[in-house]
């Protein structure tokens, strides 16, 4: 029994700092999503009105941007335990404000400190990651790290609208908050207790780099060509993303519930292939499952055109869950192809560039849109195909 708890152990790469990780993620992420998806109900009860939500929304898609270096320069420049630690401490001050201060104002003011808890933390994970295992299980840690993810995804709604539900929207959310505020407390005395410093290098932080401009100039051409490929396939998710919803409910007439469905059959498929692809992966060249996850990108845009009933979205939605077929293995090859001593903060310049430019494609999908949902669609389509074939030409594994 010993001996099948110790293999499993090792082939899932479950060393202690990664499951103290995990643990985290479930802790800290349970608190956030308890409350983030009721946000703008809550603006509203406030009195906010609706340019407080447009106000929210756009500040957590501008902060999930602009987070992404500095959480990476602090990883390398402190350490992945401390830079944690931080990051902990910033989302449980968004927290309290939040719970002291029962106004809409400082509801998006706690919001810029646990909004983005994740877009800030997520260099700090992948550097521990690559440093805790070895190369060939760090897409399984990846993989498992997206994979742990979605239990807070899927149960913190839940747990929300409960807690709503029994005590009303005021006073159900800030309760939420008041749970999120304790799981971060739990979650940063494990990381102190628990996470083990002797596993960093002990000249972390000297090769810290605080400017991303130089971080772009000492990018390799591999991590670069990921960069261009990556680029325009999320212009391709992103151009449809804020209106499938719209042409679910509007166009192939399904509802709400049946929605709901949908969502979650992606989630289902999403985390059913995870760890296979994770141990295919590691065995092997990464190129490949990337390509194959563009691929799924790219064909979900046409896919939901030809949608119009539920038993066709039923397929696309499962398409579109197939798309996180290669994505921890295109976050191992980013670490993989980052340098050695830089590589929490490489990760966060890659992902500024990355979702600075992405944003604007949030604009250019609702002008498509209104032109017609063909010409949106298809365009997505269109980016896609361009950035496969462009990282099939010219993308490379490590060495």
């Amino acid at each position: 029994m010993n001996i099948n708890r110790e293999k499993i152990v090792e082939f899932l790469g479950l060393k202690k700092n990664v499951v103290i990780l995990l643990a985290m993620v479930i802790l800290v992420g349970m608190g956030e999503k308890m409350a983030e998806r009721f946000l703008p109900v809550y603006l509203i009860a406030l009195g906010g009105g609706a340019m407080s939500v447009g106000l929210l929304n756009g500040l957590d898609n501008l902060l999930s941007a602009l987070y992404s270096f500095p959480g990476g320069y602090l990883s390398d420049r402190l350490g992945y335990k401390r830079a944690l630690v931080f990051f902990n401490l910033l989302a449980m001050l968004g927290y309290l404000i939040v719970i002291l201060l029962p106004c809409w104002q400082a509801v998006i003011i706690g919001s810029i400190f646990f909004l983005s808890w994740t877009a800030i933390s997520l260099p700090a994970s992948m550097s521990l990651i690559s440093r805790v295992l070895p190369t060939g299980k760090r897409t399984m840690g990846v993989s498992m790290h997206s994979l742990v993810r979605r239990v807070p995804m899927a149960l913190g709604p839940i747990v929300g609208g409960a807690l709503i539900q029994l005590y009303g929207i005021k006073n159900g959310i800030r309760l939420a908050f008041i749970v999120a505020l304790i799981m971060g407390l739990i979650s940063l005395l494990m990381q102190q207790m628990l996470i083990r410093e002797d596993e960093e290098k002990k000249d972390v932080g000297l090769q810290a780099e605080k400017n991303p401009f130089r971080m772009l100039k000492i990018m390799s051409p591999s991590l670069r060509n990921l960069l261009i490929s990556d680029i325009m396939i999320r212009f391709c998710e992103q151009i449809p993303y804020a209106f499938v919803v719209i042409w679910c409910l509007h166009h192939a007439g399904v509802s709400p519930v049946q929605f709901g469905i949908l969502t979650t059959v992606e989630m289902v498929t999403a985390m059913l292939i995870y760890i296979p692809v994770a141990y295919l992966a590691d065995r092997g060249l990464k190129k490949p499952y990337v390509v194959i996850t563009f691929l799924f990108f790219t064909f979900f845009p046409l896919t939901i055109l030809f949608s119009r009933s539920f038993s066709l979205l039923v397929m696309a939605f499962i398409l579109r869950g197939l798309k996180e077929f290669g994505e921890p293995t295109r976050k191992a090859l980013i670490m993989d192809l980052a340098p050695e001593e830089k590589k929490a903060g490489m990760f966060g310049a890659y992902y500024l560039v990355r979702d600075v430019i992405v944003s604007v494609a949030a604009f250019g999908g609702a002008y498509l849109w209104s032109l017609s949902p063909a010409t949106n669609l298809i365009t997505a389509f269109g980016f896609g195909i361009l950035g496969t074939i462009f990282f099939f030409l010219y993308g490379k594994d490590l060495g």
